[in-house]
């Protein structure tokens, strides 16, 4: 399926790997459904007398294809930061560090969960920069 890389990821990519997660699953859900290829021809009515494009880079279907074809990447790479991010959710130790983990992985906000946790805004910022720190170490 994939492979896994062992590249020397910065800090800054890794906190910005970690804040789009939630979103980066969203993304590649819905680009996996767009990729269904189905034909969208007119079967009825006066659409199906038309002429049919031609397949130049005008045509509306080529650039459908190219325009899929660059989501295809964008899922790919998607894929791959999900990867490094799983492979080192191993690497943090404590409770607090892994449920913080976990719910900002879920979508959820610093200002939630620290609500929930009872801490503050500042707070749950160094408990990510204590996972951002043992996730690259």
């Amino acid at each position: 399926m994939l492979k896994e890389r062992t590249l020397t990821i910065t800090p800054d990519a890794l906190d910005s790997m970690i804040t789009d997660y939630h979103w980066m699953v969203n993304a590649i859900k819905e680009m996996r459904s767009e990729m269904v290829i189905g034909a969208k021809t007119a079967q009825y009515g006066i659409e199906a007398t038309l002429p049919k494009a031609a397949g130049s880079v005008g045509d509306p279907i080529m650039q459908e294809a190219i325009r899929r074809s660059r989501n295809i990447k964008r899922v790919t790479e998607y894929e791959q930061k999900l990867l490094e991010v799983q492979n080192l959710i191993e690497r943090v130790a404590g409770d607090r560090e892994v449920q913080v983990l976990n719910w900002m992985l879920d979508g959820k906000s610093q200002r939630w969960i620290a609500k929930v946790m009872g801490l503050s805004h500042t707070h749950i910022q160094n408990i990510k920069d204590s996972i951002v720190k043992q996730m690259v170490n």
